[in-house]
């Protein structure tokens, strides 16, 4: 593993840090026993305290949430910079494992059958990302998308005791939204790839839902970055992305 590339705790060492373990011996090079000391002490004394944002992705659909999480998730202003791809944890409210049923009921959409296995599942991720907290997480939608649509069919969740648990831990929300007159342009790029197209028939419910989520995320503790994407592409969303982290300290946590 090289300098700066990510270490044990999933985090990324700083630039200026080798990673001790696969760093070659100082013997291998020549230098005397003293030299080569003094060389293992500057190396293993250099703290390290690895970058470990935790990134909760929000939005309709159409916004780009899920290349922007791929991004992010190689971002060296997020990850660290890497000469090779690493494991990174990328998480979804999306999955759809709560049932034996190829694209059945996700954490979002769950019924109210589903509804302990699906907030036992959230209180599983928040334990998680306790237990793992100087570790990078992204997450493409998550519990703000569940209050969004279980109110739509007037179940109400308070996920107010989740973002008491989140917010310690430094996550943010990033809001991905669009102008409403920029939906059908996004469409037309999504039907060349989509294997379901009639879902997007109706743009009127992207809008709807858009504005919902902000609703929510305006009354969320978290802190939020509203994401505008149209005519953006996806390196530029990812830094700021990153920009917003930096400037709020909440690249690393306080060690």
């Amino acid at each position: 593993m090289d300098a700066g590339e990510a270490d044990h705790h999933g985090g990324a060492l700083p630039v200026s840090a080798p990673a001790v373990r696969d760093r070659p011996s100082p013997h291998a090079h020549g230098l005397d026993h003293g030299a080569a000391t003094a060389l293992d002490y500057a190396v293993t004394s250099i703290p390290t305290t690895p970058l470990c944002p935790k990134i909760i992705l929000e939005g309709t659909r159409l916004t780009g949430k899920t290349d922007l999480a791929f991004a992010l998730n190689e971002h060296p202003r997020i990850v660290g910079p890497r000469r090779y791809r690493y494991h990174s944890p990328l998480v979804s409210a999306e999955w759809s494992g709560l049932s034996n049923q190829a694209w059945g009921p996700s954490l979002i959409d769950f019924g109210p059958e589903l509804a302990d296995p699906a907030l036992e599942t959230y209180r599983t991720w928040v334990r998680m990302f306790e237990l793992q907290r100087y570790y990078s997480w992204i997450v493409d939608r998550f519990h703000l998308s569940t209050r969004v649509h279980q109110a739509r069919l007037g179940r109400h969740y308070d996920f107010g005791w989740l973002e008491e648990r989140l917010a310690p831990l430094g996550f943010v929300v990033v809001l991905c939204t669009r102008a409403p007159a920029t939906f059908p342009a996004a469409r037309a790029e999504r039907l060349k790839v989509s294997g379901n197209p009639s879902q997007y028939d109706d743009l009127s419910t992207f809008v709807r839902e858009q504005e919902e989520l902000r609703a929510a995320a305006a009354s969320s503790r978290l802190p939020v970055l509203e994401l505008e994407v149209a005519d953006r592409g996806i390196p530029e969303l990812a830094d700021a992305v990153a920009d917003f982290l930096d400037e709020r300290d909440l690249l690393r946590l306080p060690a």
